[in-house]
């Protein structure tokens, strides 16, 4: 049996010494989760100060940016593609491999949408079109996961290489559909024919909020419902915790590990069909919002729970809305937000390393697990 656990607590065994937690689980919870924000806003507010930026006037005009007035609309419909990303990637995540393709498999799910929407649109209802659209946009993105997918299913091959290559491919292969075959031939500017913005996703009444929002919190429940009360959520946990042990229980390894790659980019293509569909009615070529490796330290933080990661996506939401207003206001670039989120990974890692040292319970970073030493007792 391996020697490592993931599980938060252990019961020692015959010879077995379990460390005992210093804090009790909320405790470790928050600190683990909040601790690394935290201390990125601080390490970020001291690069405000080095840039002559006064760091709370930046943070107040975050806030400001993203809630004053209708802003906090805006900010919530950002949150809808975030939160369909992070569940697809608490499904791979948990099971202990990666995919990066995130951005190539958004992307190319959207520019298909974008250029079959025009076709469809007035030639069948909308509610039809839109149930049509996000259905391919799910089946286009889960279908371009199966090549890494495979690739190390079979063949052993590290998916972070495989998915961030075909990602690089998806990306050059969108911009040529939206320049080629779906090319708005009345546009100077290279993009899809455009449907209009009366008929996209609609919206909560009283609000601009579209239902894609509706679409993305029920993802959220579905998600953790599927994570922590069905077998496949159990299949998916200990095939992270340990493929080896995983196989000698009867669990496909290689089955498993492509469904939850289709998995994933079945939730991303819904997050590119929210987007399109809620916010923008057409794709130009070169768009691309980048928002898969903004999500990733999103789900460590939240502990791969799918109810969890919601706090963190508003928070980002608010950051690329606000932030955007507070970056102008401030007169720096608005790559600014960027360095926010890798200061944020950077401080998880220390958190998990500290947490590991001083026995704040186990790590869900595979390369920092805490491992339960077996000492043999002596007479």
């Amino acid at each position: 049996m391996s020697s490592e656990t993931t599980a938060p607590s252990v019961t020692p065994g015959a010879g077995e010494t379990a460390p005992v937690p210093a804090l009790g689980r909320f405790a470790e919870t928050a600190i683990r989760s909040l601790v690394p924000v935290l201390l990125a806003l601080v390490a970020g507010g001291l690069v405000l100060l080095a840039l002559g930026t006064n760091p709370i006037t930046f943070y107040a005009n975050v806030w400001s940016g993203g809630v004053d007035f209708t802003a906090w609309e805006d900010t919530i419909m950002r949150m809808a593609p975030l939160t369909l990303i992070a569940c697809g990637l608490i499904f791979v995540f948990k099971a202990g491999i990666w995919n990066l393709g995130i951005d190539g498999q958004f992307l190319l799910a959207g520019a298909v949408i974008a250029g079959l929407a025009p076709e469809l649109y007035g030639n069948m209802p909308d509610a039809l079109m839109f149930f049509i659209l996000f259905v391919v946009a799910g089946v286009v993105a889960s279908v371009w996961t199966i090549i890494p997918a495979m690739l190390r299913a079979y063949y052993g091959v590290n998916e972070i290489i495989t998915s961030l290559m075909t990602s690089f491919i998806g990306i050059n292969l969108a911009n040529i559909l939206i320049k080629g075959p779906f090319q708005d031939a009345a546009s100077n500017v290279p993009q899809t024919k455009a449907i209009p913005f009366t008929n996209l996703l609609p919206t909560i009444p009283g609000t601009r909020i579209h239902v894609g929002v509706i679409v993305a919190a029920l993802a959220a429940v579905a998600t953790w419902y599927a994570m922590s009360r069905t077998s496949f959520g159990l299949r998916l946990a200990i095939l992270g915790a340990n493929a080896r042990a995983a196989t000698h229980v009867g669990i496909p390894v290689a089955r498993l590990i492509i469904v939850s790659f289709m998995v994933s980019g079945l939730f991303i293509g819904l997050a590119a069909a929210s987007e399109i569909m809620g916010i923008w009615g057409y794709v130009r070529a070169d768009w691309n919002p980048a928002f898969g490796l903004l999500v990733v330290p999103l789900v460590f933080l939240a502990r791969f729970n799918a109810i969890a990661v919601i706090p963190f996506v508003a928070a980002l939401a608010l950051l690329t809305i606000g932030g955007d207003f507070a970056t102008q206001e401030a007169g720096i670039s608005n790559e600014f937000t960027l360095l926010l989120v890798g200061l944020v990974l950077l401080f998880m890692g220390v958190t998990e390393l500290l947490g590991r040292n001083r026995n704040l319970g186990a790590s869900y970073l595979q390369g920092i697990r805490r491992k339960v030493r077996v000492r043999e007792e002596t007479s």
